[in-house]
């Protein structure tokens, strides 16, 4: 499963702040790291937040696309049915 993400990073800490839509209309998550955008710092926070988030481990969360983005996609590896229910109900209770 790809999860599409609009990173800050550099916040006070790492939060979920809802979900966006972006200027062509395609939905993503709004996520926020307290590590700077330097050497990967910031990509491996988001991995780790999201994996803790959703219960994975850091290896079932890895960066597809986006390494120098604000943008990126983050594959998933699980059940799709099952992690879309772990996002919904992050998304709700966030």
């Amino acid at each position: 499963m790809i999860l599409t993400v609009r990173l800050t990073p550099r916040a006070g800490r790492a939060a979920l702040d809802g979900v966006r839509v972006e200027a062509d209309g395609r939905p993503v998550l709004a996520l926020r790291v307290a590590a700077p955008p330097v050497e990967g710092a910031a990509n491996a926070a988001l991995v780790a937040f999201v994996a803790k988030e959703l219960g994975l481990r850091q290896g079932d969360v890895a960066l597809a696309s986006g390494e120098t983005s604000r943008i990126k996609r983050l594959r998933l590896s699980g059940d799709p049915a099952a992690l879309a229910a772990r996002i919904e109900a992050w998304i709700t209770a966030g």
